[in-house]
């Protein structure tokens, strides 16, 4: 077995910023919780960063170590079985840092989670308690991780664009044009086209929605054609409706053609054994021309478990590759660099009250996309892709760098809080599902089905985290 790895200062680079990041995403998201219990008067027993199974690395419970005053009167310290305690203040939660790294928990009283404490439950149910609290204000407590975890991604997004500015792209930079949906195509819109104008106004950014939306309401577009003719396309009647129908089937209207340009390469795959280095950009595999993306997979796939012939383009000079490996997946073992790394980008400057706003729209927009992208999880080739750490810190930056930190940081928090509403019990979905339930019948699930379904949930979550830990050992053996 190769560790060559463990030398490598990018190995330890991204460890960093893996443990950085999930350090910052679970006090963020386990304070949402925190913050809504102390808001309706819930008494939260324990707030952990990780896991304490056994032993915490460190903990800390003020009331059994400070004495505080109020009035010149000296209060009570707190202690677990002090029944005259204020549960309702932070001086009676203790604080903590576990050892093992899968999350984190606030020990909520009165409810059914983690800890498994049922015999709590059978006492009855005291004020402070989250079972005596409104449905509605459970509810909020339970949703109190994920808000906290969207807001945070959009004030990392508010905070990037207000220091760094925003890289947009114009239409008129994509050099490769676009690939337009079929609608598009009986429209008169050819794929490589790119557009211009929509009667008149010119198209300046890609990113922009009211770009495309002037696109759908215009009667006529002028695109540029093969890099040099100018060609106007009279939009039908009823454009918009073939549209909206083709969106709801998930095919969009355009999207850019990309061209393979590598990011990185991963360690004894085709494309790192081959030699291929960052910000090569591929033209033909086996001779058949493969300028973007659609192309290039196109190709590959042809050659599953076989080797090929590949010719690239490097510091402006086209060089070739022999006898290099597809895997039995059709791929190459190559990251691909983003829009931006590919195609000329425009920086736009933000002012505080400019940033504030766009943060917010970026980080919703990023939401509704990973949303729409859940379903790939839940198909052969999307569980293939499932990873646990592993994978997560590979997304990370090879070197320091602050800008893609918090870049990754923002839509890792999205990722939790998405994955964090999914119905299943255990997780705050499933008890979200559950108090829907009770708002709507106006009847609790019994205490002992919450149990069982607990126990499930946990079964689980326990289950999908040894699948994807299983994956990361698994494409680490075949490297």
């Amino acid at each position: 077995m190769d560790l060559s790895f463990l030398t490598s200062s990018s190995f330890w680079v991204r460890t960093l910023e893996l443990v950085l990041a999930l350090s910052i995403l679970v006090t963020i998201h386990e304070f949402g919780h925190y913050s809504f219990a102390r808001l309706f008067g819930v008494w939260v027993e324990k707030f952990f960063i990780f896991f304490n199974y056994k032993f915490s690395l460190v903990k800390w419970k003020p009331g059994k170590y400070l004495k505080w005053f109020s009035h010149g009167e000296e209060m009570a310290v707190a202690t677990d079985n002090d029944p005259n305690e204020n549960k309702n203040s932070w001086r009676a939660t203790e604080y903590g840092i576990g050892w093992i790294p899968l999350g984190g928990y606030c020990a909520i009283s009165g409810m059914i989670d983690e800890s498994m404490n049922t015999e709590a439950m059978k006492q009855p149910a005291k004020p402070y308690e989250f079972r005596s609290k409104s449905a509605w204000k459970r509810l909020l407590i339970m949703l109190g991780g994920v808000l906290f975890n969207l807001l945070l991604a959009m004030v990392i997004y508010a905070g990037i664009v207000y220091t760094q500015g925003e890289q947009i792209i114009r239409f008129a930079d994509i050099t490769e044009g676009m690939t337009y949906s079929e609608a598009a195509h009986d429209a008169g819109f050819v794929d490589g086209d790119i557009p211009l104008t929509a009667d008149g106004q010119q198209l300046a950014n890609l990113t922009d929605a009211a770009d495309f939306n002037a696109i759908f309401m215009a009667k006529q577009v002028t695109v540029l054609r093969n890099h040099k003719d100018t060609v106007a396309i009279n939009i039908p009647k009823g454009f918009i409706g073939q549209l909206e129908s083709e969106a709801k089937d998930g095919k969009p209207f355009m999207t850019p053609r990309m061209p393979v340009v590598i990011a990185e390469t991963m360690l004894h795959q085709g494309g790192e054994k081959a030699g291929l280095k960052e910000g090569d950009r591929m033209l033909a595999v086996n001779g058949v021309p493969t300028p973007t993306f659609t192309e290039f997979t196109t190709e590959l796939s042809k050659y599953k478990g076989a080797t090929i012939t590949l010719k690239y383009l490097r510091d402006g000079k086209t060089m070739t590759a022999s006898n290099v490996q597809v895997d039995s997946d059709g791929k190459l073992g190559i990251m691909l660099a983003d829009m931006t790394k590919v195609y000329h980008t425009t920086t736009v400057q933000y002012n505080l009250l400019q940033s504030i706003p766009r943060g917010i729209e970026l980080g919703w927009k990023q939401t509704v996309d990973y949303v729409k992208q859940l379903k790939i999880i839940f198909t052969p080739e999307g569980a293939k892709s499932i990873g646990s750490f592993g994978t997560i810190g590979s997304i990370f930056p090879s070197t320091w760098n602050w800008v893609g930190f918090w870049n990754i940081t923002a839509f890792i928090s999205i990722i939790l809080a998405v994955m964090n509403l999914l119905p299943i019990p255990a997780l705050d979905g499933g008890h979200v599902l559950f108090l829907i339930y009770e708002m709507i019948t106006r009847r609790k699930p019994s205490l002992k089905f919450m149990e069982v379904a607990q126990m499930i949930g946990m079964g689980l979550i326990i289950a999908l985290m040894v699948y994807a830990l299983g994956n990361d050992i698994f494409r680490f053996l075949i490297k």
